[in-house]
């Protein structure tokens, strides 16, 4: 298969989800990997910073803003929020298509973006024209859009559990519950007490439970989905690995005779990256280590009017890195399967 090269950069590359943008672009047989910023690594070699990828990415790290960036196809932001909106409209209009993996463009309220983030959007402008990256939703206005807002790693494992429930009328949307659990490497990797080795290790907690980012974020798309606002109760917990969620969906059917297995597994029979497990299956995050891939289960526990359902992803593959590659292929015009392939790791 002849694949067209895609110029690609990235702004932000030495965080988690950077690291994990260049291990998987490393291999993509379409990417012609341009430049890497990074304001604190500038000049230093990629593989001094990730040894992993020697021999891979022989490249160093540049300084934000550097010119080449204004000559690739595509520009990933893996960037703390608020920094991906100070580029977009000089990326934009230099002819670049955006895909950002942090939260400047996935809210379409300008005000509720602003209340969550607690900071005044650079371009609101911009916030109607941005595509929500989930392509299992909006795969046909990716095909089409210049600039994408990646998802979160939550909503991501939150929505793909809830949609065919939603989208069929089958569960009361007043009434939904997402009690979901992530590996460390979610809170980043900037050095911070809780995250310490000591602190996270053979240990489990609950956090943002006033309120999360990510909440608004999933009550949007749920809300798409089913056509009204959705009434959710949304608890994120600290769980003691690196990588992975675990979502633990929670809802109440309204119509008691539907083949709630048959509705999944024809809702993503087409779907690459979403593998619905036979009934009364358990998945496991280590069942998607490394994988883009999001793994569901159903249960109707003692046969009631309440519907479970199990999500499981890899936080930095279909919750961030894979996804955002997955929505690149989209935009030129490749099969969404390339570079993202492989198969969980193991142990």
């Amino acid at each position: 298969m002849v694949f067209i090269m895609i110029k690609v950069g990235i702004i932000g590359g030495t965080g988690y989800t950077g690291a994990e943008l260049l291990r998987l672009l490393a291999v993509h047989p379409g990417v012609d990997l341009k430049v890497i910023t990074s304001r604190s690594e500038a000049g230093r070699q990629v593989s001094e910073l990730f040894p992993g990828l020697h021999g891979q990415i022989d490249l160093a790290f540049m300084e934000p803003g550097h010119k080449t960036l204004s000559d690739c196809d595509v520009v990933f932001t893996a960037t703390p929020n608020g920094v991906a909106m100070q580029h977009a409209r000089a990326l934009l209009d230099g002819g670049a298509k955006l895909i950002d993996l942090a939260a400047d463009f996935r809210l379409k309220d300008e005000k509720v973006w602003e209340q969550w983030y607690g900071m005044p959007h650079a371009c609101p402008e911009l916030l109607a024209e941005a595509v929500y990256g989930l392509p299992e939703v909006n795969r046909d206005k990716i095909r089409k859009a210049r600039l994408i807002a990646n998802p979160g790693c939550y909503p991501t494992a939150v929505q793909l559990g809830f949609l065919p429930l939603l989208e069929e009328g089958l569960v009361d949307p007043a009434q939904l519950i997402a009690d979901a659990k992530s590996g460390v490497s979610g809170a980043g990797r900037g050095a911070r007490v809780e995250t310490l080795f000591s602190e996270a290790s053979d240990n489990f907690k609950a956090y943002g439970v006033p309120g999360h980012r990510h909440w608004p974020e999933i009550c949007q798309g749920l809300a798409e989905a089913t056509g009204e606002s959705v009434g959710l109760t949304f608890v994120p917990h600290l769980a003691p690995m690196i990588r992975g969620i675990h979502a633990t969906l929670y809802a109440r059917l309204t119509k008691q005779d539907a083949d709630l297995q048959a509705l999944f597994e024809k809702r993503y029979a087409k779907e690459p990256f979403v593998d619905v497990l036979p009934a009364g299956s358990h998945p496991e995050t280590r069942s998607v280590r490394g994988a883009n891939v999001c793994r569901l289960a159903l249960h109707r526990p003692h046969g009631g009017d309440t519907v479970v359902v199990l999500s499981v992803i890899d936080n930095l593959v279909k919750g961030a890195a894979g996804q955002a590659i997955q929505n690149m292929n989209l935009l030129f015009g490749l099969d969404e399967r390339v570079g993202l392939g492989h198969p969980a790791l193991w142990p």
